[in-house]
């Protein structure tokens, strides 16, 4: 399924994915709560595919038109966008700009390759790009 988040599966306590031995003694309020973590974290996962196809692109745009790789004032405003949403959403913003860094530095290797290889997507379609 490449269009949709996948649901996760039941913990291993109330019989799904199987993994390593549970306590079968999990509270069904912890057991929920750990389901509702998972689903969240897939929806990670995807919307992460989603930026990086869409900051591909993007990494193809800069190259064929001799644009650097990096944007240091976008990512100031970025990152200052990103803390402000963070402070609204109750999630601390150092730690969304920490989150942010990490994108953006991947993001930036993935443009020099790119450009590296003409404008061109580098070949081998690393999942992440």
């Amino acid at each position: 399924m490449t269009d949709a988040i996948r649901p996760a599966e039941p913990a291993p306590e109330h019989g799904g994915a199987s993994g390593a031995a549970q306590p079968t003694d999990i509270p069904p309020e912890l057991a929920r709560l750990r389901h509702s973590i998972d689903n969240i974290d897939a929806a990670l996962v995807y919307l992460l595919a989603e930026r990086f196809k869409a900051t591909k692109q993007v990494g193809v745009l800069k190259a064929q038109r001799g644009l650097p790789p990096s944007d240091p004032g976008r990512e100031v405003r970025q990152v200052a966008r990103l803390r402000e949403l963070a402070d609204q959403a109750d999630l601390d913003p150092v730690f969304a700009e920490k989150f942010l860094a990490f994108i953006v530095e991947e993001v930036i290797r993935h443009h020099e390759a790119i450009a590296q290889d003409g404008g061109r997507e580098p070949a081998g379609g690393d999942a992440t790009t």
